[in-house]
């Protein structure tokens, strides 16, 4: 009876995990560039196994624990498909027509990230001429950049800042691309960070529109299907550890 509890119990808080994937994608339904995730399952191990660690203090064996039963959410992969075009108007907006993606680098830590978020704005930094003034003074001069709005400067088509002289032209910003996406770490909503797997970075060929914005990708009426269905799933397990308890209950009372 022991195995129909640890069914039902791992079931039902895979069940709630993936209620949170699909919850999150629903939330971003409005946000611009965000890619949708999608819930993959994995049986888990039919055996038991020694648990290393657990020797008995008196027969000097290993205690016999279960490795699992049921199946787990084992990843949630990320959908790169375009979404839909939304004709903004701003002057620093952009949407990449095809593959690939903007890079935004951390001006505090230097990380470079991805982002198929075009909602771009000009900012505002104070930085050094690498001159005194007659006081002794480091002498700052103002200039303006393109940013993502949080602090992280939008890299050129060269992979350097992007400084603005002018808020109202089209700035070169630049379009990097991956031989593949798969396994791309999501640092939050519409940002990611490429790992070894995704190969080296390279310029990308997709033409930007400016004045337009990628939109979200997800799908309202699939993410509440899916939502529908976790639902049901973690009823039904539930369902199962009662059903398991009463038969439990039974078996001991027939021992009496």
């Amino acid at each position: 009876m022991n195995q129909s509890f640890f069914i039902a119990a791992v079931g039902a808080h895979q069940q709630l995990k993936r209620l949170t994937v699909h919850g999150n994608n629903i939330a971003n339904l409005n946000t611009y560039g965000f890619k949708a995730e999608k819930s993959r399952f994995a049986s888990l191990m039919y055996d038991d196994l020694k648990a290393i660690g657990t020797a008995a203090e008196d027969e000097g064996d290993f205690e016999m624990l279960p490795s699992g039963v049921g199946a787990c959410l084992w990843t949630t992969d990320t959908d790169f498909k375009s979404g839909a075009v939304s004709q903004t108007g701003r002057d620093q907006d952009y949407y990449i027509a095809g593959d690939g993606f903007f890079a935004v680098a951390d001006l505090a830590t230097g990380d470079i990230t991805l982002t198929r978020n075009g909602a771009f704005v000009i900012s505002e930094l104070m930085r050094s001429t690498g001159e005194v003034d007659e006081d002794g003074q480091v002498i700052r001069e103002r200039i303006y950049y393109l940013s993502d709005n949080e602090g992280r400067f939008v890299l050129s088509d060269t992979g350097g800042m992007i400084e603005v002289e002018d808020e109202h032209e089209e700035q070169p910003v630049g379009v990097f691309d991956y031989a593949n996406y798969d396994g791309m770490e999501h640092v939050d909503d519409t940002r990611f960070r490429a790992i070894d797997k995704n190969g080296g970075i390279r310029v990308g060929t997709s033409p930007l529109m400016r004045g337009y914005l990628e939109m979200s990708n997800a799908d309202l009426a699939e993410e509440m299907t899916k939502v529908i269905e976790s639902q049901r799933a973690y009823g039904m397990a539930l369902k199962m550890v009662q059903t398991s308890d009463e038969i439990e209950t039974t078996i001991n009372s027939l021992r009496g």
